[in-house]
């Protein structure tokens, strides 16, 4: 068994209004199958989701955490713009965004954009991924699926790593539930996540630099899924969230 990780070269920096699908098509032809992998950044960017510091009012929400935890008030109030629930504060923001995606400031971005601007997240990633895929097929006329892709850390590890925000025409969970293992004892719990694992995948050629990469496809893996699907089968259901349970009890003391 094998597949291919292709990084798509050539992309040039996209801005609001940019055919994202025909930029990436004419720099690779895809296949049946494949799986196209994209940062959000320049999904973004493309829909416009840019936005000035300087127009940014803060409110008193904002205003109160920014002294606490010495950011400006502006990007904060970007940042309570995007989210649903703020679960932690400080020494820094994690929030569930309006989308139900938990990270980090929302996905809300001062780098890989211009000085005095911030760049949101696409708004509802799997609409996004959605309207990407449908322009993919009627590009290549082929059956594909595609990851939108963010980077996160780990809450029990250094660094950070790719998942999945976003998807289309592919299953984000692999469930062995039922399968039996080596020695023929039946799984019960195991959930494989695939679009992260992809995510994860892609984001060793994608780069977080200058140089970075916007998009990579999976090649030789046939993970397409005719059904819709949607990335929210990957979020825990609130009676599970153990450590959300747990933050929710620390900001409440």
């Amino acid at each position: 068994m094998k597949f291919e990780a292709i990084a798509v070269e050539n992309i040039p920096l996209i801005h609001t209004g940019d055919d994202l699908p025909s930029i990436i098509c004419e720099n690779i032809q895809l296949q049946e199958r494949d799986i196209v992998i994209i940062a959000s950044t320049v999904v973004a960017k493309a829909e416009g989701e840019i936005f000035r510091l300087e127009d940014i009012t803060a409110g008193e929400k904002a205003l109160e955490i920014a002294a606490r935890i010495g950011k400006d008030a502006r990007f904060i109030q970007a940042v309570l713009s995007r989210s649903r629930e703020v679960l932690v504060e400080k020494p820094f923001m994690l929030v569930t965004t309006l989308a139900g995606h938990t990270c980090v400031n929302a996905g809300v971005d001062e780098s890989n954009i211009e000085h005095g601007f911030l760049l949101y997240p696409p708004e509802d990633p799997d609409l996004s991924a959605a309207r990407l895929g449908k322009k993919f097929e009627e590009l290549s006329g082929k059956k594909l699926s595609v990851i939108v892709t963010d980077t996160n850390g780990r809450a029990f590890k250094m660094g950070q790593t790719g998942v999945a925000i976003g998807i289309y025409k592919i299953k984000p969970i692999k469930r062995w539930i039922g399968e039996k293992d080596l020695f023929g004892k039946v799984l019960e719990i195991t959930e494989e996540a695939v679009a992260d694992e992809l995510a994860g995948a892609a984001n060793l050629l994608m780069g977080e630099g200058a140089g970075g990469i916007p998009a990579v496809v999976i090649r030789g893996l046939d993970y397409y899924c005719e059904d819709d699907t949607f990335i929210k089968e990957t979020y825990r259901p609130e009676e599970q969230d153990f450590i959300k349970k747990g933050l929710r009890c620390l900001q409440n003391k």
